[in-house]
């Protein structure tokens, strides 16, 4: 399993039911991975974790995902990692689940870390840079 066979974008006629099968696991594990109060609620052009990557990390989901302003447990996830790597620009509160210039800031810091500068340091998440921080999937419940 790779990096795109680990998301899923919700089409028409899509259910959680219908895309447990398909991809191997659970209505429970996919609500649990996307943050999925109501198993009948989801959206065309939702994307959706479904399977865990190979490498047991969430996979980069590309850098126009982030532009989108998702609201996702990935954000969540990522936060947590940038937060125990001593990047974080959060106020009091903790981090939210949809990306705000919060999420930017502390990534910009995490890509100096790394060694990063300039437009390499944007706070725009790139493959590279998500990979070595090893963002782990949300717990399963």
């Amino acid at each position: 399993m790779n990096g795109e066979d680990t998301f899923h974008t919700v089409r028409t006629g899509d259910t959680l039911w219908g895309l447990a099968n398909r991809f191997g696991t659970t209505v429970e594990q996919l609500q649990a991975w996307n943050n999925i109060p109501d198993p009948d609620k989801i959206f065309v052009g939702q994307r959706l974790i479904v399977a865990k990557d190979e490498s047991g990390y969430i996979p980069f989901p590309g850098s126009e995902w982030f532009k989108s302003q998702p609201n996702s447990p990935i954000i969540t996830m990522m936060a947590i990692r940038l937060v125990e790597e001593g990047c974080s620009a959060y106020g009091q509160g903790g981090p939210p689940s949809q990306w705000t210039t919060q999420h930017r800031d502390s990534y910009a810091m995490w890509q100096r870390k790394l060694g990063y500068g300039g437009a390499d340091a944007d706070g725009w998440p790139g493959s590279k840079s998500w990979a070595k921080l090893r963002v782990p999937y949300p717990d399963e419940g």
